[in-house]
């Protein structure tokens, strides 16, 4: 997994090492890594470095510093280098100075965007990791002048380092070469980060604040039937969803979960002649009581919020395995939370809610800090939530939380979350640990949007369908 810290531990760390390093030399050695980015950056964007122009946008901050040390560098590789200073009576002394000494040019703010609409590469280190907030009015006029390819020095000006959000005016980077550790910024504002790269300077951290499951993880995690295992040791997951009115839910979140390579699927509701006619291995009944054995439920997905719905959710509530509660059932829960007394405090529990059904189920939106929301709601329903939305947050009761950035926004179409339902509820009958098992079937559910989106617009069943590819996509790139 990939350990995320928060500014506060960061800060606490760098200070640690502060103390024992050398004056400057912790910047310096930040800032050659970041001019060696830079210089990647220009090969890639013109075919070569030396004779490139390199602006850099400089705050009064250590950011500035990082920028101005890495433009001395540049100088050394017969880069042009002009640095707009935003707060000259506040720029980075000894970096203001190595850069002069390097032959670098200091441009007024006045005389900026003509050097910025010159540059090969513009440089970011308007603001660091203590700033909160939009751009001010100054910087954000000059980004209007942007039209080279951007480097941000340790995040995107402009965009919280600890939540992600955009309130105002940021820069929109490339790539994004950050020191020491991955900030929540880079899993939660992708879009404002682009490619992150990762300088080591030799911190030291403890266990981190925030995780994401890499490939690896993913695929130790995902279940695959050995040579004394038979349909019921694999897992057997029922699925409660859809209706007569919207039988699509309960096609989509079955299919999701015999795709998921379960060893036996079990649906049972009003949809069950369409999905015996799109899955003819499910097994399909009308209820749930008549069902049979299983050892996770699915519930939710289109099942209408009524009567007959409250009673199919405390039914699956009550049978003492793991439950993935979606869509409808976390309306249900959010209306009638009496329901959840049916559930055995023991008996896992998922909650997958969008922004809305979260506002239902806690009273308030997410808001911009989406991982203390969904950790909020972990406490207050003894479940693991995972939130859905451009990136997904999953929380535990116990604290921990993991992010799944996502490639594109192409889960944003109809039905794409009962396809989640589905992975989930299969992870969950093969006995994974729920907080896995969400981070899984999350990872695995974006990179099935982003292949369907290679071949067609995407749709859930474009997910759907490239399910198998995404599952041996995970497993290639560990073998």
């Amino acid at each position: 997994m990939q350990g995320i810290w928060t500014t506060e531990r960061i800060r606490a760390a760098e200070d640690r090492l502060l103390a024992v390093t050398p004056d400057g030399e912790l910047m310096r050695r930040a800032a050659f890594g970041l001019s060696v980015h830079a210089a990647e950056m220009l090969a890639e964007h013109t075919g070569s470095v030396s004779g490139r122009r390199v602006t850099l946008l400089v705050g009064s901050g250590n950011n500035g510093g990082d920028a101005l040390w890495a433009g001395a560098f540049l100088r050394r590789r017969n880069v042009a280098v002009s640095a707009i200073l935003l707060k000259p009576e506040r720029a980075h002394g000894p970096g203001l100075a190595a850069l002069k000494r390097s032959g670098g040019r200091v441009v007024s703010l006045e005389d900026g965007p003509q050097w910025i609409r010159r540059a090969d590469l513009v440089v970011d280190g308007i603001v660091g990791i203590s700033a909160r907030g939009p751009l001010r009015p100054d910087a954000a006029a000059l980004l209007e002048y942007v039209s080279a390819p951007v480097l941000a020095v340790d995040l995107p000006s402009g965009v919280d380092p600890d939540t992600g959000a955009v309130d105002g005016p940021a820069v929109v980077a490339d790539r994004t070469v950050t020191f020491g550790a991955l900030k929540p910024v880079h899993a939660l504002a992708p879009a404002s980060c682009g490619e992150v790269s990762l300088v080591d300077i030799g911190l030291r951290l403890s266990e981190p604040d925030l995780q994401r499951l890499d490939t690896a993880d993913v695929a130790a995690a995902w279940p695959v039937p050995g040579p004394d295992d038979d349909k019921y040791s694999q897992g057997v997951v029922g699925v409660a969803a859809g209706s007569a009115t919207y039988p699509g839910a309960a096609v989509l979140a079955a299919g999701a979960a015999v795709r998921a390579t379960s060893g036996l699927v079990r649906y049972a509701g009003h949809a069950a002649d369409v999905v015996r006619g799109h899955w003819p291995e499910v097994i399909a009944t009308g209820s749930v009581t008549d069902a049979g054995r299983v050892q996770a439920w699915v519930v939710g997905p289109g099942i209408g919020t009524g009567h007959e719905g409250r009673d199919v959710l405390r039914f699956v509530l009550g049978r003492g395995v793991p439950v993935c509660a979606d869509a409808d059932a976390t309306t249900i829960i959010a209306r009638s939370p009496d329901v959840l007394d049916a559930r055995d405090p023991d008996t896992p529990l998922v909650l997958t809610p969008h922004a809305g059904e979260f506002e239902r189920l806690m009273g308030s939106p997410p808001g911009a800090d989406r991982v203390a929301a969904a950790r909020a709601a972990a406490r207050k329903y003894d479940a693991v939530v995972l939130l859905k939305g451009h990136c997904t947050v999953v929380a535990a009761p116990d604290g921990r939380a993991l992010v799944n950035t996502p490639r594109g926004s192409w889960l944003a179409t109809a039905g794409s979350g009962d396809v989640l339902s589905g992975l989930l509820g299969a992870l969950l009958a093969s006995g994974l640990d729920p907080w896995l098992a969400a981070g899984a079937a999350a990872h695995v559910h974006s990179l099935a949007g982003s292949l369907a989106a290679d071949d067609a617009p995407t749709s859930a069943s474009g997910i759907l369908g490239a399910i198998p590819d995404a599952l041996r996509s995970v497993r290639s790139l560990t073998s």
